[in-house]
C-alpha cells in the first residue's frame, strides 16, 4: 500500500504505518494546487488543512482512501469521493482538549483585557488603574453553539469555574440539556439574547454558513464576548465588524473567512484584527492533539488494511434503500458465490450490501446480501439448487 502525506505527522505514525506494510512518501509542503501532479500511484492520501479538490482525485488513479487528520472535512470534495468510490474518514474527537483549551483562554483573555496588557507592557505603558477593570466570570452565562466534543468539553470547564452554561444544538433536546446540566436554548438566537460570553463550536455546512449574521449580532447583550475556534465561515465577518463598534463586543477569534493557507501569507482582516484578540487558526494545534490525531491515523489504515473499511467513514450511505435481506449458508469453495450473484443479475435485482462469514475450520460459510428487490421464488430456487449452496431463506 502506497501512502501519501501531504502534512505533518508524527515519526512514531510513519514508523507504525510502515510496520504495517505501507510505503510512505512524506512531503509535508504540499499545497490543494501540487497534489494533482503529487498523487501518483498513491493508494492512501493523508492531509490535515489542504485542500483535496476534484483534479486531485481525478489524477489519483488508484487513490481509494483519504484521511483528513482533524475532525472538520470540508476542506475535501466530499461529492466527488463519494462519485468515484474513494472512502473519506476522519479523526472526530482527537483535538476537542486542545480547542477547549484555547476557547477558554480566549474567554478569560476578553474578560481581563490581557492581549492589551501585554502590548502595552512591551512598548513601555504601565496603566494598572485601565487594566484593573474586569467584569469576572463567576456566576456568568455562557452560551455554546453547537454541542459536539468540543463544545461538550468547553462545557464542562466553564461549569467548573462555576458559570452558568446554556447551550443550543442541532441534536440537543431539552432532557439531554437536563441530563449534562446545561439551560437549554431552542434557537440560536434565544441563545445570543441569553448569553454573557458565546463560544462557537460548529461544523462548516450549509445550514452553518453565515449563521453568526447581522440579525443574530444584534440580539447579544451588549459589551458581551464573542469567541469562535470552530470554522470562519459561521460568521459573516463585515456584520461582526459592525457590531462590533456598535454594540461594544468583546471578540476573540481563532479561524476566519478566506484565512490564508498554512505558512506565512498577508493576513486580509487588518480592519478587524485591529478591534480582536486573535490566533492564527492554532486551536487543534498542541503536541497531544497532534499525537492523538496521529494515532488515530494508523487505526484508521490498520482498519482499511484489515477489513476493507476504514473507522469513521464520512462519505458512507447514511442509510440503505435495501428492502431484503437474503441469507445464503453455503459450502467454502471457488465460485459458489459467483453463481449466486450471477442468478441476481439475471433477475436485475441489485446488491446493496453484502458480508461473508466464514466458520470456524473454513468448511462454511454464510453470505448475507441486501437487496432493493425480492427474487421470486424460482430465482430463490435455482440459487439453492446450486451445487454447494446449503440452504437459502429471505428476509
Amino acid at each position: 500500500m502506497n501512502i501519501l502525506i501531504a502534512d505533518k505527522l508524527s515519526d512514531n505514525a510513519v514508523s507504525a504505518l510502515q510496520k504495517l506494510g505501507a510505503e510512505i512518501r512524506l512531503e509535508p509542503d504540499l499545497g490543494a494546487d501540487d497534489l494533482p501532479g503529487a498523487i501518483a500511484d498513491s493508494e492512501v492520501l493523508v492531509v490535515r488543512s489542504t485542500k483535496v479538490r476534484a483534479e486531485t482525485m481525478e489524477s489519483g488513479k488508484s487513490l481509494s482512501l483519504i484521511i483528513r487528520a482533524g475532525a472538520g472535512v470540508n476542506t475535501i470534495d466530499l461529492e466527488t469521493a463519494s462519485r468515484m468510490g474513494i472512502h473519506v474518514a476522519n479523526c472526530p474527537g482527537k483535538n476537542a482538549d486542545a480547542v477547549a483549551e484555547l476557547a477558554i483562554g480566549m474567554m478569560i483573555a476578553l474578560d481581563r483585557n490581557i492581549v492589551a496588557n501585554t502590548v502595552d507592557l512591551r512598548s513601555g505603558v504601565w496603566n494598572k488603574k485601565l487594566y484593573s477593570k474586569a467584569n469576572g466570570l463567576k456566576g456568568r452565562t455562557i452560551g455554546i453553539l453547537g454541542l459536539g466534543s468540543i463544545g461538550t468539553r468547553v462545557a464542562a470547564i466553564a461549569a467548573a469555574m462555576g458559570m452558568e452554561v446554556a447551550a443550543w444544538s442541532r441534536s440537543l433536546t431539552p432532557d439531554r440539556a437536563e441530563q449534562l446540566g446545561l439551560r437549554f436554548c431552542e434557537s440560536p438566537h434565544a441563545l445570543a439574547e441569553l448569553s454573557d460570553v458565546i463560544s462557537i463550536h460548529l461544523a462548516a455546512a450549509k445550514e452553518t454558513e453565515h449563521l453568526i449574521n447581522a440579525d443574530f449580532l444584534k440580539r447579544m447583550k451588549s459589551g458581551s464576548y464573542l469567541i469562535n475556534t470552530s470554522r470562519g465561515e459561521v460568521i459573516d465577518s463585515k456584520a461582526l465588524l459592525a457590531a462590533a463598534k456598535e454594540k461594544h463586543l468583546k471578540i476573540a477569534l481563532d479561524v476566519y473567512e478566506d484565512e490564508p493557507a498554512a505558512g506565512d501569507a498577508v493576513f486580509p482582516h487588518t480592519e478587524l484584527a485591529e478591534i480582536i484578540t486573535g490566533t492564527h487558526h492554532i486551536g487543534a494545534s498542541t503536541t497531544q492533539a497532534a499525537d492523538a490525531i496521529a494515532d488515530e491515523v494508523v487505526n484508521i489504515v490498520r482498519a482499511y488494511v484489515e477489513s476493507g473499511k476504514p473507522v469513521n467513514l464520512v462519505n458512507a450511505r447514511d442509510k440503505s434503500p435495501a428492502q431484503y435481506k437474503l441469507v445464503v449458508r453455503h459450502y467454502n469453495k471457488v465460485g459458489v458465490l459467483a453463481s449466486v450473484l450471477d442468478e441476481l443479475r439475471s433477475a436485475k435485482i441489485n446488491i446493496e450490501e453484502m458480508e461473508n462469514s466464514i466458520f470456524s475450520g473454513g468448511k462454511a460459510a454464510v453470505c448475507t446480501l441486501k437487496l432493493d428487490d425480492r427474487p421470486d421464488d424460482d430465482v430463490i430456487s435455482r440459487i439453492g439448487a446450486t451445487e454447494h449452496i446449503i440452504q437459502v431463506h429471505i428476509k
